[in-house]
């Protein structure tokens, strides 16, 4: 008996010691993957200004697409928004009069609404309600939003890119003196 014991113990400490092995193998490999996994600032932003703007394909309620890296050499204004934010509500008007219709017609200059997870008829609609005529474009999934914050963090959020495709601000809502200061760097960085 005390012969078959034997082998039996030393087995099983060669089995555990291979299963330990691997347990801190895959604890090491979690510990590598939690550190290179996503951070977010204090309010969900993922990316921060001085990084290039993630890049992406979109699609606008007329059906045309605009991918960003292809609008380098011009200023770029992102808003993240959603029919159902009553914050982007409030913020889409000033944004259309302060913003779009003071910039539209200068080429260097684009504006688009990324609109969050909803379908063509209510992006088209939300548009016509909220009275702008800036370019909507579609965001299903969110997985446009997903590059630049957490992919359940609130709207409304614009993010304004330069010339080289670097990110120069980020908001979040809507804030009276913020969106004075986003105004105001359009406007320097349009001169």
């Amino acid at each position: 008996m005390k012969k078959l014991i034997f082998p039996l113990i030393a087995a099983l400490a060669i089995f555990q010691s291979c299963a330990c092995g691997n347990n801190n193998n895959s604890t090491e490999e979690a510990a590598t993957k939690a550190e290179t996994a996503v951070v977010a600032d204090s309010v969900g932003y993922i990316v921060k200004v001085g990084d290039i703007a993630p890049d992406f394909t979109c699609t606008l309620t007329d059906g045309s697409q605009v991918k960003i890296s292809d609008l380098r050499g011009k200023v770029v204004m992102l808003q993240f928004t959603a029919s159902w934010c009553g914050i982007c509500r409030n913020e889409m008007p000033h944004i259309e009069k302060d913003i779009w219709l003071k910039h539209k017609d200068n080429k260097d200059f684009v504006l688009i609404g990324i609109d969050r997870d909803e379908p063509l008829e209510t992006v088209v609609e939300f548009g016509k309600t909220v009275g702008v005529t800036y370019p909507l474009a579609l965001d299903p999934g969110a997985d446009i939003f997903a590059l630049y914050a957490l992919r359940n963090e609130g709207i409304t959020r614009n993010v304004l890119i330069d010339r080289d495709g670097k990110i120069v601000m980020l908001t979040r809502k809507f804030k009276p003196e913020e969106f004075s200061a986003l105004c105001g760097m359009i406007d320097e960085m349009l001169k």
